[in-house]
């Protein structure tokens, strides 16, 4: 009885909304949280609201430190009104009638996730997503872009050293946090070797920062293309060096977001004297992709190895040969441009693959404390504006039963299997 009366929230009279933290059921098991046992003391402090931990397992911050800062840790959170998570909740997991902070990966018409959003509405549940959680001038606000471009350039090196047999890495997940990966770094030898990364926002800083601390030198793209090296470079690329526009006029990167059609891709000089790929850019359907399977195959596609952090899944997708994710446990496979399809990850004549869609998870703790603090600072204070949230609104992918107003494109996604199930029967 002591519980529940403290679960209806209400101390002094006042009303407090009552956060849960979820647990990560989605196979493969994440370990991130969404808020560290020190963030949720500081959220109890402050006395809007009450925070409790469903009891987990697998997460890096254990059970015992929640308790160790006074938070209460259960089983059910079916007595709280918001539920916060981090990757998609399996659909027998969705409670009824809430609200839900997670990543859906719904937005693009993921097929594997439609059956979640169906049950987000038909379960009337307030969905927001966190890739959509953007200020008045559209900048994400909340992310693991940095994480994931650490981890993601990491395991290409990881990766090449692999296929080489030229050196030997410990796993970014071995390590108890980057501090003491960095510490690593310093007696590692990396033999001469070329990287191209894509991108220039949250992954690719991340990325950046890691192949620095690992010794690799960067280079221009037009030194990358023109010189040959002894040590271990890379260069960064933004659409201005691999795309160009169809009828030749100069590049203008607003135009090329804004009418992707009328451009090209022109990777293959960085393919061709490049060793490692690193894919940190975001992407959708309206953009060409970096190269076509069939390019893979020729002799001018020096790459060996391909990192895709963005991991969009092939064919439609900026790697064609991203054909699916692979996992923190087995993170590499071979992809046969001859075939089309996967092979041993060193065969002859493949290109190694490693498209792991959580890498931040290898290091989970420093994630979930950086997720933590922006979460606190943009979202926690949005939250008892209820209706009211700009921040909300704008990231409200379903609430009662309807599409959110920026998300109504997604009613074919939602309505397509209901419609083949309908015509089955």
């Amino acid at each position: 009885m002591l519980v529940k009366s403290y679960f209806r929230g209400k101390i002094e009279g006042m009303d407090k909304i009552l956060l849960g933290l979820i647990r990560e059921e989605k196979v493969p098991r994440d370990s991130r949280v969404a808020l560290t046992p020190v963030q949720c003391r500081e959220i109890l402090d402050h006395g809007v609201f009450d925070i409790v931990v469903q009891s987990c397992a697998h997460r890096c911050y254990r059970d015992e430190e929640y308790r160790a800062f006074g938070v209460q840790v259960l089983d059910d959170l079916d007595m709280c009104s918001v539920l916060i998570g981090i990757k998609e909740v399996p659909v027998e997991f969705i409670l009824q009638d809430k609200v839900y902070f997670i990543f859906s990966h719904t937005i693009k018409k993921q097929s594997h996730n439609r059956k979640l959003l169906q049950r987000m509405l038909e379960y009337h549940n307030h969905l927001i997503d966190y890739e959509v959680v953007v200020d008045d001038k559209g900048e994400r606000l909340i992310a693991f872009g940095h994480f994931a471009g650490m981890v993601g350039a990491h395991n290409a090196i990881w990766t090449f050293g692999q296929r080489t047999g030229q050196y030997a890495m410990r796993r970014m997940y071995e390590a108890r946090d980057y501090a003491e990966m960095r510490a690593e770094y310093s007696n590692l030898k990396l033999p001469k070797m070329k990287v191209i990364l894509t991108g220039d926002g949250r992954v690719s800083t991340g990325a950046v920062g890691v192949l620095e601390d690992m010794g690799l030198r960067r280079v221009s793209p037009e030194e990358f293309l023109k010189k040959e090296f002894d040590d271990a470079v890379f260069t960064q690329l933004t659409p201005m060096e691999y795309v160009k526009k169809l009828d030749g006029t100069d590049f203008q990167l607003e135009d090329y977001y804004n009418h992707p059609e009328a451009f090209r891709m022109e990777c293959g000089p960085y393919l061709k004297a490049g060793d490692i790929f690193i894919n940190g850019i975001y992407w959708d359907t309206r953009y060409p992709p970096f190269f076509e399977i069939e390019d893979m195959g020729k002799a001018a596609f020096h790459v060996k190895v391909i990192a895709d952090i963005t991991c969009d899944i092939g064919p439609d997708a900026s790697i064609p040969s991203t054909i699916k994710a692979s996992t923190i446990a087995d993170p590499i496979f071979g992809f046969d441009p001859k075939t089309g399809s996967e092979t041993e990850p060193f065969a002859e004549g493949a290109i190694t693959m490693m498209t792991i869609d959580n890498l931040p998870n290898e290091l989970p703790r420093d994630a979930s404390e950086a997720f933590g603090q922006k979460f606190m600072q943009y979202l926690l204070p949005e939250i008892p504006k209820r209706g009211n949230s700009p921040i909300l609104q704008r990231a409200t992918i379903a609430k009662n039963g309807q599409l959110g107003p920026r998300f109504e494109y997604l009613a074919d996604f939602v309505e397509q299997e209901h419609h083949a199930l309908s015509m089955d029967k």
